[in-house]
């Protein structure tokens, strides 16, 4: 894979790298989390109480948005500018 400044992957959980998971409780299944390591915040349609992981609305997707930005962009060093 060539250098980028971020990937959204659908479907990889396996990886060791964080996650935001998106819950439906329409569709009748669990949560992964907590059992799913990795998971860093859940995008959710009805309000979900996770404690102190971080609960997105799925309807705002610039919420969505600005956590994937503020927790995935690293600065890049200079020597790369």
């Amino acid at each position: 894979m060539q250098e980028c400044d971020i990937l959204l992957i659908e479907g990889f959980k396996n990886g060791g790298f964080p996650k935001l998971e998106v819950w439906r409780e329409s569709v009748g299944k669990p949560m992964l989390w907590p059992r799913w390591p990795g998971i860093q915040a859940i995008a959710s349609d009805t309000s979900i109480n996770i404690g102190s992981l971080n609960a997105l609305n799925l309807a705002n997707a610039k919420e969505i948005a600005d956590y994937v930005l503020a927790n995935a962009i690293k600065p890049r060093s200079a020597s790369r500018i």
